[in-house]
């Protein structure tokens, strides 16, 4: 605060943190006041000292010091603990002789007597000064421990409690109030209090013999615990269930020794606590099902476990107290039974408070009485009589009732299933003897039972909520296992009390865990438990009984009562709840509880007088401190303790009061002397957040819960559920925020502390629910329905209603007071405003805080207008409602619906409308209506598109109105009306698109002119057509779908994709559902004005995939079908063309069943033209088709060569005239009639030709021309498909400047689906879009640099499929390998195979060079780039040899399109080249296995190599002998046997190339001159080297390079290379038969 400005009055050091004690026990209160030098943060007493925190972090002692060594009796001034200078303090504790304080790391530092331990050192009676304690836990064995750091102390008189900053408990010192698994005392080293652990403690407190615990109750973040069902100490089953032929036994009888304790008076065994497996979840609320006694229907209602709703006010004296279900007498009224019983006897004082006279002689009484009558009074049993009438039990069903009640307790919830699956009507009768009456009795009755009830009440109270007194022999019946008869052990006791009463509908009014956005983490939570344990002589465990307890344990009865803090004396506990009360318990000897009653041992509401709400309080030996609100701002002091007189009330006098200590016999209180500055505006502020939670409760409790209980319709019942869930929410944040601000007074009361700052929108969301909520409901009619409820509930004059809602005005109606009560809590906004700035005056206007305190100001003033504006269209729709025709409301009234304007007034018309119609229209915050005598059309707004028509066109006043099916004009009066309506409508719908209607957040800001046009939006079709109940949710642009959306039919059709001015276009998913199949048709792909069309792939239910073009919704262009699977009965694929869904032109079908391939034309699903087929078992047939039929002439090869060549009628059916060719060359000629390979009838000549006739190539003459298939009409469908993408109606028909747009085009759309989809492309790959989205220079002359330029873009186009020409490669590739793969693998489809390849080459340079039109043709020239030094070399060597420089480079479709093309068709290439020449390469093969198994020297001897050309003597190598292989020309032979690696020819003549260089090389070094090769001497070399090289399959590559050569290099240097490598090839025979 020193750093604070304040503007207010001075808030200097010696004005805050002042301290006043006084002696609680003299008749007149004078507090004194402590001066010291800074001011005091923090008192903490003890018996007879005290310790002080101040400012700074400096601790200071006073009163009787007895452990100090140098001590005077009493010194008069406070003594500075010099032990801890130099640490700066932030917390401190004292116990009843010893002290504690925290440092800011979080250290322990202890001093006092030790005799008991309770200062955490060893050895030692006495610690004089202040001395560290270190709290350590053990990770692991070899693990060093850690240090815990601590949050704050509590001490007793014989031990201490730490709370970790990890909110686990620690303890050390003496006695069963360490709650430690400890056998011998004093402990020494601080211990973890384990049956706390996994808990969030909140708080711990001390008193001399026994603590309490403040825990936050286990949230939903807790839920995922499992069930234990072993005891964590002892490790034994907590309870079973066995079934016993027809009985169920359940047995709860664990014990463990760790949960009783020996009693001092007899020694004897005492029932403690439950047993330890129901410690397992104390935060939840025990059912008040768990009582043996049938309660009347009224109390039942107040018990009723299905509604978190409780009252704040907790029963007070002269009432029954329902303590967790049990219904208890109070101690001071035995005989007043409950107040709402319905046997309730009459004359019973109606007020729960006595009048403060009465408090006041009570405690002149108190003063005079000793405390042996009050220890007498405590020994009282705690139930003397029953609380009410209507309490009827025989004497068996009692018993039966008490066993059944208590294991119901024990076994909880894993038995509730089977309560719910008995039969009522059974129960009752058991449990009902006849006659018995439910709802009253006569006394007689009641009395005589009277003991009995009262033993059963405090049995099943010791057993389910720690509130009864169970005898010895109680305690031995639950340790034995129990048999009841037909299942009667799992009755449940609530379905009793239900049957009692009329089943009422429930709503959780209290938010349990998360009802508040981040409620654990930002704001202090109100789901508390207090946990007790130690001694309880005097009852101060509050658990019902006076046991002593090992163990931690839950007090049931403080559980949903929202304790906020808890306080400890000698031997009584105070709790403070969120709603400021306080509950008392424990040794009453000086009348310290507020009680007028003896001693209790559970907890009691203290009396005070009405509108005092405590905040704060603490408590002595044997006196209690309060501190309070009352109707001024400064805080009321309250003393309730020994020889109180009158004026028990102390005022601040002019100051601040922010705390009250008590300890000892002393008291203490810290105030600030600043009356009306921040100190003083954060108490207010604190005071009425407090107030404000109190009056929140009230109506709570008072009104919604009667209300809720009462019938209301559905619709209504359930916006009422709505409102009072949100009610529930905002009184739950409120006292939230509440408990915060009382926090913060007692702490550094800085404004960043002020949680109202940091999550304003916590607060503004809720509070703008809230208003909602109220205005949903009021627009309903609501209010107006709760009329009559209201009547029975509060009466016809509801005084109570007008108090709460504090209305002045007389005479209004019970439906105006509900609304004006529930719109009060909106004016809490204005409260917040007010107080922020009060708060902010404080400050200078350049400060931070300042600017903070007055945003937030802003913000809540904001607020408060919106809110205003709320609740004015609320009643502005509720107007209107009662002037609409009824038929129309009940379909057009909504909960969220508000009127803006109608034209009642004949403002606003149709154009063209009718001379007797009737048009009214009615703008709401979300629809436009049109309506029209009884009927009437809807318009959301959020496709809804108004456009002002001109003026000076019509001279009309119009307004265009776009909606998704409609599009009409709307004519206004007067331009003024026409701006009202344009200006609303526009309003309506951007707010509609900004937040479904909602408010914008800041309230203030300023309406946009229009809202956009494009916009995000869901609709429904209703009108005929293709969209009829169709529901598109996505992007729309004026009235039109227009961007990606997701169009849903009622039959299950799904569009998602891209729409283009209201039909799909674009990119999209469509699915259809096959009724038939019980699957979905699937598309993925492209389209165009509402139809499939582009490239896609359809998935049909049917298990058929397609994958192509399509066009107008069909299939169209070219695509490949695939049928079935592998696994299925008819797998097939098919590639080729379709036209109008209709296989045709040219297409291969692959029949995988009969393992045929069909290459050929297509016409209407069938084979029609000239095809081929080829099969798995080597037949060939090439010739005509016929309705899908062999039909005509063909030509049929087997796999041995046998050829037939003539007429078929069908599939491998011989009909007509023909020729059967042998393999040997004899033939039939003649007519054939048969299927082939199943006998074939024959008519006809056979000949066999003369033996020196060599012409054997007739049949191969006779196929070639078949063969002459023309390559060209293949796949036109492919190329078509590219010079459309390019935008070309047919090859080279368009312009080169559009292609290369539409190219840009493609990849950019392309590379958005990227986008969309990162995992389909690799980076690389968006590298190369990246690359290719620069279009390349294509006009002017062609120079090696563009050529090379050229080159590199196309290899970049084709390696992805998102280019045109990628694209087209990669369906290329697709075709050619479905028609060469597999069984299109045959040897006689290679001539083909190659001719395919050329034809896609000179298609390709086509499009290559339509896109740069400079490029030569085929076989065109580039000239080289030389210098003038070169040129004039060239002409002084003009008789050089041939490998002179090129002067031009030849342009060819080969050298720039090969490389490109042909590693992609490679594989199958290469295949049919290898099963071509097959024959050759064995023999060739066999060849060289032979050759190679000579040495080097005899191998080149053999070869005839001059033997000048024997390297005998290598480098860096061992010489050659003649036992050496494969030494000589090493380097040349693995160079050639890289021409397996490469796949263009050009690769492989470079290849032969280096493999020449080498041999040279090594000749030249070997010479050592230089040398120049004649053939005769090369060839016997090169043949060596390629004998060495061991190709497996150098006939197939030398044809491969022979085929697919660049006609330009043929008579080069690259040409006489390849003519000696193919000549050394065919020397490989003559080579054999000269060696062997």
């Amino acid at each position: 605060m020193n750093s604070k400005q304040h503007s207010g009055d001075d808030d200097g050091g010696g004005e805050r943190g002042l301290l006043h004690t006084w002696k609680g026990y003299s008749y007149s209160i004078t507090p004194e006041r402590l001066l010291l030098p800074r001011p005091v943060l923090q008192v903490a007493l003890g018996t007879r000292h005290g310790v002080l925190l101040v400012e700074g972090g400096q601790v200071y002692s006073f009163g009787e010091l007895p452990w100090k060594q140098s001590q005077v009796p009493e010194p008069a001034k406070p003594t500075l603990e010099g032990a801890l200078s130099g640490q700066r303090v932030v917390a401190v504790a004292a116990g009843s002789f010893h002290c504690g304080a925290v440092t800011e790391d979080g250290g322990v530092h202890m001093w006092g007597e030790n005799a008991a331990g309770q200062c955490g050192l060893s050895s030692l009676s006495s610690v004089p000064n202040p001395t560290p304690v270190a709290l350590q836990e053990l990770e692991a064995v070899a693990a060093p421990p850690q240090m815990v750091p601590v949050l704050e102390l509590a001490c007793g008189e014989k031990h201490t409690l730490a709370l970790s900053v990890q909110r686990e408990v620690w303890a050390w010192g003496s006695g069963c109030q360490l709650g430690l698994h400890a056998a011998v005392f004093p402990v020494w080293k601080p211990q973890k209090v384990e049956h706390l652990a996994g808990r969030y403690v909140l708080q711990v407190a001390c008193g001399a013999s026994h603590s309490l615990a403040l825990v936050r109750c286990l949230g939903s973040h807790d839920s995922h615990r499992p069930h234990v069902d072993k005891c964590g100490r002892c490790n034994q089953l907590l309870y079973t269930m066995t079934d016993k032929e027809d009985h169920v036994i359940i047995s709860d009888g664990h014990y463990c020794p760790l949960g009783v304790e020996l009693t001092e008076d007899d020694g004897k065994l005492e029932a403690p606590a439950p047993s330890a497996g129901l410690k397992t979840s104390p935060s939840e609320p025990v059912l008040p099902s768990y009582t043996s006694k049938l309660e009347s229907p009224a109390v039942a209602a107040d018990a009723d476990p299905t509604s978190d709703l409780s009252h704040p006010e907790a029963p007070e004296e002269g009432e029954a107290s329902l303590v967790n279900g049990v219904l208890q007498a109070s101690d001071s009224d035995t005989s007043a039974p409950s107040e709402g019983s319905s046997g309730a006897a009459s004359g019973v004082k109606s007020s729960p408070y006595p009048d403060e006279q009465a408090v006041k002689d009570y405690l002149r009484k108190l003063s005079d009485s000793t405390q042996m009558e009050a220890k007498a009074t405590a020994s009282q049993p705690l139930l003397t009589s029953p609380s009410a009438g209507g309490l009827i039990s025989s004497t068996p069903t009692s018993t039966l009732n008490n066993l059944v009640a208590s294991c119901a307790s024990a076994v909880g919830e894993r038995v509730a299933s089977t309560y719910e699956a008995l039969s009522l009507k059974k129960m009752m009768n058991f449990y009902l003897p006849s006659g018995a009456s439910r709802s009253g009795g006569s006394p007689g009755v009641v009395d005589n039972s009277a003991e009995r009830v009262r033993q059963e009440d405090s049995m099943q109270g010791k057993k389910s909520s720690s509130t009864g007194d169970i005898r010895e022999e109680e305690a031995e019946g639950l340790r034995r296992r129990l048999s009841l008869p037909g299942l009667l052990s799992q009755v449940s006791p609530r379905l009793l009390r239900k049957v009692g009463r009329p089943r009422v509908r429930a709503v959780a009014l209290t938010p349990l865990g998360g009802a508040v956005p981040e409620d654990h983490e930002v704001l202090p939570t109100l789901q508390t438990e207090v946990w007790s344990w130690g001694h309880g002589e005097h009852g101060q465990l509050g658990h019902g009984d006076n046991l002593a307890r090992l163990q931690p344990l839950c007090i049931k009865s403080l559980n949903n009562k929202e304790v906020v803090r808890v306080a400890v004396g000698a031997h009584h506990s105070l709790a403070v709840t969120a709603h400021c009360q306080v509950f008392s318990w424990g040794s009453n000897s000086s009348g310290q509880l507020g009680h007028m009653e003896s001693p209790s041992t559970v907890p009691r509401l203290a009396k005070l007088s009405e509108g005092i709400r405590v905040w704060d309080v603490s408590a002595g030996e044997r006196h209690t401190l309060l501190l309070a609100d009352g109707d001024c701002i400064q805080p009321i002091i309250y003393y309730s303790g020994q020889q109180v007189k009158e004026g028990e009330e102390e005022r601040g006098n002019g100051k601040e009061l922010h705390h009250v200590f008590a300890g000892g016999r002393r008291c203490v209180a810290l105030s600030d002397r600043n009356v009306m500055g921040f100190i003083a505006s954060l108490h207010e502020l604190a005071s009425t957040e407090r107030k404000f939670y109190c009056k929140l409760c009230n109506i709570k409790s008072q009104i919604i819960r009667p209300l809720l209980d009462s019938a209301l319709g559905q619709v209504v019942f359930g916006l009422l559920q709505t409102l009072a869930s949100r009610f529930a929410r905002l009184c739950h944040l409120t006292g939230q925020h509440a408990t915060s601000l009382t926090a913060n007074l007692r702490r550094g009361r800085e404004v960043k502390s002020l949680l109202i700052l940091e999550h304003i929108s916590i607060f503004l969301d809720s509070y703008h629910d809230y208003c909602s909520a109220v205005g949903n409901f009021q627009v309903m009619g609501g209010f107006q329905a709760l009329t009559k409820p209201s009547v029975d509930v509060f009466g016809k004059s509801p005084e109570l209603l007008q108090k709460l809602s504090e209305c002045s005005e007389e005479n209004l109606t019970t439906a105006d007071l509900l609304v004006a009560l529930f719109y009060l809590p909106t004016h809490h906004v204005y409260d917040y405003g007010r107080l922020l700035l009060k708060l902010a005056t404080c400050f200078e206007v350049c400060s931070t805080e300042y600017q903070k305190l007055q945003d937030s100001c802003s913000k809540f003033e904001a607020s408060v207008l919106r809110l205003k504006r709320k609740r004015k269209e609320a009643d502005y729709t509720v107007h209107f409602w009662k002037s609409f025709p009824g038929k129309m409301t009940d379909s057009l009234r909504k909960p969220h619906r508000r009127l803006i304007c109608e034209s009642s007034n004949k403002g606003l018309t149709l154009q063209n409308a009718g001379r007797f119609s009737v048009n009214w229209f009615i703008l709401f915050n979300d629809t436009l209506v049109h309506a029209q005598f009884s009927t009437h059309h809807i318009f959301p707004l959020a496709t809804l598109w108004v456009e002002p028509i001109p003026e000076e066109d019509t001279g009309l006043y119009g307004l265009k109105v776009i909606t998704p099916e409609e599009t009409f004009t709307l004519l206004a009066l007067t331009p003024m009306e026409k701006a009202k309506w344009l200006r609303s409508i526009n309003q309506a719908v951007d707010q509609v698109l900004s937040g479904a209607g909602r408010d914008t957040a800041s309230g203030g800001t300023v309406q946009k002119l229009e809202p956009p046009v494009s916009r995000t939006a869901s609709y429904t079709f209703y009108k005929e057509g293709r969209l009829k109940d169709a529901t598109y949710e996505g992007r729309w642009l004026s009235g039109k779908p227009n961007g990606r959306g997701v169009l849903k039919w009622p039959d299950g059709r799904i569009y998602t994709g891209t729409f283009k001015n209201g039909l799909e276009d674009g990119f999209g998913e469509f699915v259809a559902p096959n009724k038939t199949l019980s699957k979905n048709d699937n598309y993925q792909g492209h389209w165009k004005d509402g139809k499939m069309h582009g490239l896609g792939t359809y998935r049909y239910a049917s298990g058929e995939v397609y994958d192509g073009s399509f066009q107008d919704g069909v299939r169209h262009g070219h695509g490949m079908l695939r049928s079935g699977k592998l696994n299925t009965s008819s797998p097939s694929v098919f590639i080729g063309q379709w036209l109008q869904d209709k296989k045709t032109g040219y297409g291969v079908f692959d029949d995988i069943t009969k393992g045929e391939k069909y290459m050929g034309m297509w016409q209407d699903h069938q084979r029609q033209g000239t095809g081929i087929v080829v099969t798995q078992f080597g037949l060939y047939y090439e010739g005509a088709f016929k309705d899908n039929k062999m039909m005509g002439a063909g030509v049929l090869l087997s796999e041995d060569d046998t050829t037939y060549e003539g007429e078929f009628s069908d599939d491998w059916t011989l009909s007509g005239k023909g020729v059967l060719t042998m393999a040997n060359g004899d033939y039939l000629e003649g007519s054939f009639s048969g299927e082939w390979g199943s006998g074939l009838k024959v008519t006809g000549s056979y000949f066999k030709p003369h033996l020196f006739d060599t012409d054997k190539d007739k049949t191969r003459a006779v196929v070639s021309v078949f063969l002459d298939f023309v390559c060209v009409d293949k796949w036109q469908a492919v190329f078509e498909e590219c010079w459309s993408q390019l935008g070309c109606e047919a090859p080279n028909r368009g312009e080169p400047q559009k292609a290369w747009e539409n190219i840009a085009v493609a990849l950019t759309t392309n590379r958005q689906h990227i986008l969309d989809s990162p995992e389909s492309l690799s980076r690389c790959h968006n590298k190369t879009l990246e690359s290719l989205e620069v279009i390349p220079q294509h006009v002017g002359p062609i120079t090696m640099e563009r050529y090379h330029a050229i080159r590199l873009y196309l290899i970049k186009a084709c390696d992805t499929p998102l280019h045109p020409l990628g694209r087209l490669l990669e369906s290329l590739v697709a075709v050619y390998r479905m028609t060469y793969v597999g069984v299109g693998a045959n040897r006689r489809l290679l001539h083909q195979a190659v001719s395919e390849i050329k034809s896609y080459l000179n298609r390709i340079f086509q499009i290559v060079r339509f896109l740069f039109p400079d490029l030569p043709e085929e076989g065109g020239l580039i000239p080289e780039p030389t210098t003038d030094l070169q040129d004039k070399k060239e002409s002084d060597n003009a008789d050089a040899p041939l490998e002179s420089p090129k002067p031009a480079r030849v342009v060819s479709s080969s050298a720039l399109l090969l490389p490109v093309l042909l590693p992609r068709l490679y594989p199958p290439l290469f295949t049919l080249y290898a099963l071509d020449k097959e024959r050759e390469d064995d023999v060739y093969w066999e060849c060289v296995l032979r050759l190679n198994k000579q040495p080097d020297l005899a191998l080149l001897a053999f070869l005839g190599v001059q033997q000048k050309f024997w390297p005998v003597s290598i480098p860096a190598s061992l010489p050659v002998i003649s036992s050496t292989k494969d030494a000589c020309f090493a380097s040349a032979v693995e160079t050639l046997q890289q021409i397996s690696t490469t796949f263009t020819p050009s690769d492989k003549l470079q290849v032969i190339q280096l493999t020449f260089e080498e041999i040279t090389q090594e000749v030249q070094t070997l010479l050592k001159q230089d040398f120049l090769w004649s053939m005769d001497d090369l060839f016997p070399v090169f043949l060596y080297v390629v004998l060495r090289a061991r190709i497996r399959n150098l006939g197939s590559e030398v044809s491969l390079i022979e085929d697919l050569m660049d006609p330009c290099v043929q008579h080069g240097e690259h040409g006489i290379m390849f003519t000696t490598l193919k000549v050394t090839h065919t020397q490989h025979t003559p080579l054999y038969l000269q060696a062997f």
